[in-house]
């Protein structure tokens, strides 16, 4: 069973490598978000895997601090983004009109 697990893991590490050419590659931010947000998910899904392929609880604890950073990411990604949309739009009342 744990080398199946193994397995597992290994193909989920190989979908993190296919997320780091959307990283490079990808058109947008937004692209570049979703496959950070595939690292940590993956990273999460990998640990727990590993976890229970090893019985290592230790690696319980590490997947939950991972998904913790995740969702840090993401909403620091969302403030950043909000407020440079906020700052570069423009007031149609502020031109003189």
């Amino acid at each position: 069973m744990s080398v199946f697990l193994v397995g597992v893991a290994a193909f989920l590490v190989l979908n993190v490598g296919a997320g780091m050419v959307r990283v490079a590659l990808g058109p947008s931010p937004a692209d570049r978000m979703l496959a950070a947000q595939l690292f940590g998910t993956t990273g999460v899904a990998v640990l727990l895997v590993l976890a229970e392929a090893t019985a290592t609880p230790a690696l319980r604890d590490g997947a939950l601090v991972f998904a913790l950073l995740a969702v840090v990411l993401s909403v620091a990604f969302v403030k950043r983004g909000w407020i440079r949309a906020h700052d570069s739009s423009s007031d149609p009342r502020e031109e003189g009109g």
